[in-house]
C-alpha cells in the first residue's frame, strides 16, 4: 500500500543549523519545482485543466481567510491554534499566512489541518532571515542551500493535527516564472500514529477554475466538496473548497469513511 508514500522527516535544531550554515556555501541547489516535491503524504494527479484554468483563472489578491498567529517551535506535540481573521496588503516575509482549512472528529479523535504560507522574500537579505524564521516554526524547505533562490518564490507547509499530535502532510513552493498552477494534487495521509493506517485524511489544491471536487474512496464511495459561498462565514470541514491567504490556489480536504481509503480524486465541476 503506497509504493509511492514517503516516509515523513523531522529534521533536528542541528539539522537545521548545519542546512543554514551552508546558505554562504558556493554550492547551489535550489527550490524544487512547484508540486515537485511532497512530504508524508502520496501525491495524485488528476485531469488537467489547462483551457479552463487560462481563461477563469485570473490571480487577483488575497482573499479574506481565516488567519492564526502560530506560536514558534518545532516538532513534539503542538495543537493547532484557533483561527481568526487578517488581511494585509503587504504580505509579511518574516511570519506565515496561516489558513486553518478543515477540522472535524473521527470517533473520539479530533483532527485539523493548518495551511501555512510565507511570502516571497524580495531580496537575499530578506531570504536569509525568513529562512531563520521558518526553522522557528519548524518549516524548512530542504532543497533550498543558497538564500538567494527563494528570492521571487513563496513556500507552503500543510500539516494535521491529531489529537494534538502534528504531521507533516506536504509542502512545496510557488515560483515567480510558473505561471498559474493547473494541476489537481492531492496528499494522503492515515489519522493513525505512524504510516501503517489507511490513507483516509486527504488534502488537495485546484484552480480557482474548479467548482466541485469528488473524492472517491477505495469500497467506489465518494465524497462531494463544493466550492465555499463567497463574502460569507464558511465553518472549517470538509464540505467546501477553499480560499487561503497569500496561496494562488485553492484548498479542500477530505475524509474516507471507516474502513475504506483514497482512491482517487478529481474535479467534477467547473465554474461558470
Amino acid at each position: 500500500m503506497g509504493a509511492n508514500r514517503e516516509t515523513e522527516h523531522d529534521m533536528s535544531h542541528t539539522d537545521i543549523a548545519f542546512l543554514l550554515a551552508e546558505a554562504a556555501d558556493e554550492v547551489e541547489i535550489g527550490i524544487a519545482p512547484y508540486q515537485s516535491v511532497l512530504r508524508g503524504g502520496r501525491r495524485r494527479r488528476a485531469r488537467r485543466w489547462a483551457v479552463a484554468a487560462a481563461t477563469a483563472l485570473l490571480i487577483s489578491g488575497s482573499s479574506a481567510t481565516l488567519a492564526v498567529a502560530g506560536l514558534p517551535g518545532g516538532g513534539g506535540d503542538r495543537v493547532a491554534p484557533p483561527a481568526g481573521r487578517s488581511q494585509s496588503a503587504t504580505p509579511d516575509v518574516f511570519s506565515p499566512q496561516r489558513t486553518l482549512l478543515a477540522r472535524g472528529k473521527d470517533g473520539s479523535r479530533e483532527w485539523s489541518v493548518v495551511l501555512d504560507v510565507w511570502a516571497a522574500p524580495r531580496d537575499e537579505t530578506e531570504a536569509q532571515a525568513q529562512l531563520t524564521r521558518m526553522a522557528e516554526y519548524g518549516e524548512f524547505p530542504e532543497e533550498v542551500r543558497n538564500a538567494y533562490v527563494m528570492v521571487g518564490s513563496s513556500h507552503y507547509f500543510v500539516r494535521s493535527f491529531v489529537d494534538g499530535t502534528e504531521s507533516l502532510v506536504m509542502w512545496s513552493a510557488f515560483t515567480q516564472d510558473q505561471g498559474v498552477p493547473q494541476d489537481l494534487t492531492t496528499a494522503a495521509v492515515s489519522l493513525e500514529r505512524g504510516d501503517d493506517g489507511p490513507e483516509r485524511l486527504v488534502v488537495g489544491q485546484v484552480t480557482r477554475a474548479a467548482d466541485q471536487v469528488t473524492c472517491t474512496w477505495k469500497n467506489g464511495t465518494g465524497t462531494v466538496v463544493e466550492r465555499a459561498p463567497e463574502d460569507s462565514e464558511t465553518p472549517a470541514d470538509t464540505r467546501f473548497i477553499r480560499l487561503a491567504d497569500g496561496s494562488p490556489v485553492d484548498w479542500f480536504v477530505c475524509l474516507a469513511p471507516r474502513g475504506t481509503e483514497y482512491a482517487s480524486a478529481e474535479v467534477t465541476k467547473l465554474a461558470d
